[in-house]
């Protein structure tokens, strides 16, 4: 799942999602004050234009320059000046440290590796005061992607990191719910797994 396999993907479709804001960050983020935000894997930027209307500042990062680019023409000019796309792999650069008062992390593919360095570059970017918030499929309804070599198991859920926050935390949901959106086209997805968590210090 490179830069590649996402170019691909988005190119094959005029279109790749519904162009909605997802469910979790619709419900967990609705009463957050708005501040410095940071959207990894924001696709084709439903979840950063909506945080942009709410009063957001909104780094939105993207491996797929296609996804950016209509991320880009779909935004209104009045929202321009507060949204910045980014074409990067937040997994292989760090995000800057204590720089984001959210850092949205939505159904983004994040592979587990030994020392958790990519985690720990996104966890770190989060301000003290300020919230991580991350949603994704329940994997209970996800078999194995054997055409693409994906395996869920391979990847971070949201419970995942929970359990890797320390005493700087302070973990305020970490649960599996029923979604609030349709799923994608074509998929079995019915439920959600998703932390919201607080850096205290």
């Amino acid at each position: 799942m490179d830069e590649q396999f996402w170019e691909d993907k988005y190119s094959g479709t005029e279109q790749l999602f519904s162009g909605n804001v997802n469910g979790v960050l619709a419900t967990e983020a609705a009463e957050l004050p708005p501040g410095q935000a940071l959207e990894v894997g924001c696709g084709e930027g439903a979840d950063a234009r909506w945080l942009a209307r709410r009063g957001w500042r909104v780094t939105a990062i993207d491996i797929s320059r296609t996804a950016l680019r209509r991320a880009a023409d779909a935004t209104d000019a009045d929202l321009a000046d507060r949204i910045s796309w980014q074409h990067g792999d937040p997994t292989a650069t760090p995000p800057p440290a204590d720089a984001f008062d959210l850092v949205s992390v939505q159904y983004f593919p994040l592979e587990r590796r030994p020392e958790h360095e990519a985690l720990r570059g996104l966890l770190a970017a989060v301000a003290p005061g300020g919230t991580l918030l991350c949603g994704s499929h329940d994997t209970s309804e996800l078999p194995p992607d054997h055409e693409h070599g994906f395996d869920p198991g391979d990847h971070y859920q949201p419970a995942d990191i929970a359990e890797l926050l320390d005493d700087d935390w302070i973990v305020l949901v970490n649960e599996t719910r029923p979604r609030t959106t349709p799923p994608p086209e074509g998929t079995p997805h019915t439920h959600d797994t998703v932390l919201r968590a607080r850096r205290s210090r």
